[in-house]
């Protein structure tokens, strides 16, 4: 574009350009959502029609082979007809047999669907996994990865006083905040490491670290100066929530839990409480993530705090494939020492 045409453009040509723009991509994005809600509808339907097939008339594998190719043959251009597919397209309809127009599931593109037919094997895993995907725009991979990684088992499996310590949902909400364990195998450390080594690990990895804490963190800084009547503090990590509007406090120890690790975790979370949260902001609330721990300790420790807190452990140490199927999973080590402990108080993970 010359000059002098440039200059000839009205004053509000660049502001209506850019709205154009953004309109058109919108309409796009619609456009592409409502075709995959579409088709997604269509691989349902399919599946549904094949399982009502199969129970009326024993249809075996030989037929499903037959109707992919004389499916392919009607429609060359469609890539999702193979034989492969149609057994995924029934696996969908039986995994969700009611419509699923008004599903999550039913909002995700078809590759996530198989991973989770792949990967999961009940329907309240499932669902949970396809809600996470839509609200937080996960990839196939992210899928993936966060099924691989246990998400949901250790989404809100942390033991805290959320619930004495903050009212009604908000409690609901800032335990969803805390994993039970962290999974810090992207740092790629082995053995013993200091504390100052794991925090500089993490803060050099912030994108992973973030990923790993979940959706909705910003980080504000590590090792955060507090200056209080001239004695100084120094909080490890620092965040900010933006889905709950809130300070997160976050603590490290490498070794063992120790009741003394809540009272200072207590004294940082008040400290960041009284001199960053504004008024629209909600409670800190602070979490201790350490090498091990005693749940049971921790509730002794957590019961008499003041701040709403929370204690998890970590693993950074990938083991073989091998080993790690062999291996019981946390949930159930941690639930079979405390079924061991007469007077543990086993905490609720519905």
């Amino acid at each position: 574009m010359s000059d002098a045409h440039a200059l000839a453009l009205s004053s509000g040509y660049t502001d209506l350009l850019a709205s154009l723009k953004e309109r058109v991509r919108s309409a796009r994005q619609t456009a592409l959502r409502t075709v995959n809600t579409h088709l997604i509808e269509l691989y349902w339907s399919i599946g549904r029609t094949v399982l009502e097939r199969q129970q009326v008339e024993q249809w075996g594998s030989g037929d499903m082979g037959r109707l992919a190719e004389d499916l392919r043959a009607e429609f060359p251009e469609m890539k999702g007809l193979s034989r492969s597919n149609l057994f995924y397209m029934r696996g969908f309809a039986q995994a969700w047999p009611d419509p699923i127009v008004q599903q999550a599931v039913g909002q995700l593109p078809w590759g996530h669907v198989t991973v989770l037919l792949d990967k999961l094997d009940n329907r309240r895993d499932r669902d949970w996994y396809a809600g996470a995907a839509v609200e937080h725009g996960w990839s196939r991979n992210v899928l993936l990865n966060m099924i691989m990684n246990r998400t949901l088992e250790r989404t809100g499996a942390a033991p805290s006083n959320f619930v004495q310590r903050l009212v009604g949902p908000d409690s609901e909400l800032a335990q969803q905040v805390a994993k039970d364990p962290y999974n810090f195998e992207f740092l790629g450390l082995s053995g013993e490491v200091a504390e100052r080594d794991l925090e500089l690990a993490l803060t050099s990895r912030i994108t992973e670290t973030l990923h790993e804490l979940g959706p909705g963190f910003s980080f504000v800084g590590r090792q955060v100066h507090f200056d209080v009547d001239g004695d100084d503090y120094y909080v490890d990590m620092l965040f900010f929530h933006m889905d709950q509007n809130r300070y997160v406090v976050i603590e490290l120890k490498t070794g063992k839990f120790q009741p003394e690790h809540a009272g200072k975790l207590n004294f940082y979370v008040a400290l960041v409480d009284d001199t960053l949260r504004r008024e629209h902001h909600n409670e800190t609330i602070g979490i201790l993530i350490c090498g091990t721990k005693n749940d049971r300790s921790v509730r002794y420790s957590l019961g008499r705090s003041t701040s709403p807190m929370a204690v998890a452990a970590y693993t950074y140490d990938r083991l073989p494939a091998a080993e790690q199927q062999a291996l019981p999973n946390e949930g159930n080590l941690v639930a079979a020492l405390e079924w061991a402990e007469p007077d543990a108080v086993v905490p609720s993970r519905d």
